[in-house]
């Protein structure tokens, strides 16, 4: 057995314990625990507008587990793309409201770029704070969360804020500014083709561009590309400009394809999601597809089961806990693990 092969297992591991204990929990909550675990699994795949559900929530899901697994990669640990996602996607609103663009496709692209730009200057605060004084990433990410969310909410209350609603949300969008929806009968909109792209180039960055190589070398051992004749700052710095751009980018396509008014009144909780994904897919591009999907297929689930059952749809909070827990716990199948590296050594 390899190395990735034990990973996969530990992983599969994880997650068939997490949904054990989901079915414990239903068993104790739910007058009848049986059809209410079917309709948590197989709900999704009852009809096109539940499948259509698990795409749209899987859209912003992989934006934010590449622009998370590319920092984690690096070994950086930022929860930034939680303050990135919201304040690039009000950043995008503001060109969709006030920058009269009469071409589609215009204002669109000029809406993502300009929330891209946004995603990158936001992110190099962390990162140079991180590069030039060795100050906690995670601390600074998590402190700049705070302030965007402020600075944010200001923004749109006193700036693009429709005073004739009740609720806090900004003007409408103009519609040549709207990503179009791609299939009928759902909500799926073109931003399904910009992630996947996405995913694409982030491989094809990692695996065939030097600078995507010192990058994942960067995170093993940074005395490697220092000796390469790259600086540790330059890596630092990198990391999260791409990182910052990716989770722009997701940001400004999920306000974009899912809104036709700026709604965010708080953070949209796409962060931790992020280190979610990244820590199911290690860190690598591909298969953040799946990860993103496998979270967007359960927590639909959740909603459906919590509509037509007696269990709450907080219930797959706990799901998701226990993966993370068991995930980042070293000594997990750590005995499994030992006898895998003893077998080889003794080969």
């Amino acid at each position: 057995m390899n190395e990735g092969f034990f990973k996969t297992v530990r992983l599969a591991v994880a997650i068939l314990l997490s949904l054990l204990l989901a079915f414990i929990i239903i068993s104790l909550v739910s007058k009848n625990p049986l059809r209410t675990m079917g309709l948590f699994l197989f709900g999704p795949l009852k009809n096109v507008r539940y499948l259509g559900n698990v795409i749209e929530l899987t859209i912003p899901l992989i934006f934010a587990g590449l622009s998370t697994a590319i920092l984690f990669q690096a070994n950086l640990f930022n929860l930034g793309a939680e303050g990135i996602f919201y304040f690039s996607g009000l950043t995008a609103a503001f060109v969709a409201v006030l920058v009269p663009i009469a071409n589609p496709f215009l204002h669109v692209s000029a809406a993502i770029a300009a929330g891209a730009v946004m995603g990158m200057v936001v992110a190099l605060v962390p990162g140079y704070l991180r590069a030039k004084w060795n100050a906690s990433e995670l601390v600074s990410s998590l402190m700049m969360n705070s302030i965007l969310a402020g600075v944010g909410l200001y923004l749109l209350n006193n700036v693009i804020r429709d005073k004739d609603l009740t609720e806090i949300a900004s003007l409408k969008l103009a519609p040549s500014a709207l990503l179009p929806r791609i299939i009928p009968r759902t909500r799926i909109h073109l931003g399904l083709v910009i992630c996947l792209c996405f995913v694409a180039g982030v491989y094809l960055f990692s695996r065939r561009h030097r600078i995507g190589y010192l990058l994942r070398m960067f995170g093993f051992n940074h005395r490697f590309v220092e000796y390469s004749g790259f600086s540790s700052f330059s890596m630092i710095i990198i990391a999260h400009l791409l990182a910052g751009f990716i989770a722009g980018v997701g940001g400004s396509v999920e306000v974009l394809g899912m809104y036709d008014r700026f709604r965010w009144a708080s953070l949209p909780g796409l962060g931790f999601d992020g280190a979610l994904v990244a820590m199911l897919a290690r860190n690598k591009p591909l298969p953040v597809l799946g990860s993103a999907l496998f979270l967007a297929y359960i927590r639909t689930g959740a909603d459906i089961m919590a509509r037509q059952a007696d269990v709450p749809a907080e219930m797959v909070s706990i799901v998701q806990a226990v993966i993370i827990l068991l995930i980042s716990a070293d000594r997990f199948l750590h005995g499994l693990e030992e006898r895998r590296i003893l077998k080889k050594a003794l080969a």
